[in-house]
């Protein structure tokens, strides 16, 4: 009953986190940080999605990889519902791959590490699953090679300076890739703290202690 109870609190959550992401993407960050135009690069979605990952690696330390699974897909039918119904088919679809893909490697790289130092498990979980979603979303949406998905979006295409500040030049959605990745990264690190500090409350029940 209390793992049911958790369990259904951690899908709410994650049901939540991707509700905002979705909203939050629409909106640029209107700030510049050492000559970069991060309006140019990021939406506030990319800094809500990485809670995300801390939501996984509780339900993983409290009930193994399995409920973590669990709370995983149920975001993932939020997410991709949602996706459909805001944005075009090749972008719900690289945004239900890329998440899907770097939530289970997240849970399987934290079951892995999660007898080592307490805050291994969910930093490098988080940060190579992070690096797999942004490879995967940024590609299948933008990438030239990958237009059996969908029509190519000329813009993205377009060569621009990396970051809009470097004299190295690629196309403008390796730049939308850095900056997110980068986000997840610092999120990521923050993510520690309240990871940290519910630990002691949320204790591994015994099932994931031996998972």
């Amino acid at each position: 009953m209390l793992k049911t109870r958790y369990t259904i609190a951690y899908v709410a959550l994650m049901t939540l986190v991707v509700v905002a992401s979705n909203f939050l993407v629409q909106f640029p960050l209107n700030a510049e940080v050492a000559g970069i135009n991060l309006a140019d690069i990021l939406t506030w979605g990319a800094f809500s999605y990485p809670i995300a990952f801390l939501i996984t690696d509780l339900t993983n330390r409290q009930f193994g990889p399995q409920a973590a699974r669990k709370v995983v897909f149920a975001g993932f039918v939020v997410g991709v519902t949602l996706s459909f119904f805001t944005s075009v088919p090749r972008i719900a679809i690289a945004s239900g791959s890329a998440y899907l893909a770097g939530q289970l490697l997240d849970i399987a790289v934290f079951n892995r590490l999660r007898r080592q130092a307490w805050w291994r498990a969910p930093l490098v979980g988080s940060l190579i699953g992070s690096a797999l979603d942004t490879v995967m979303f940024f590609s299948l949406s933008f990438a030239a090679f990958f237009v059996f998905l969908g029509p190519n979006d000329p813009f993205a295409l377009e060569a621009a300076p990396v970051l809009g500040v470097f004299a190295t030049e690629a196309p403008r959605w390796i730049s939308w890739a850095i900056g997110d990745f980068a986000v997840k990264m610092i999120v990521g690190l923050v993510m520690l703290l309240p990871y940290g500090a519910l630990m002691n409350v949320l204790r591994p029940m015994q099932a994931a202690r031996a998972g």
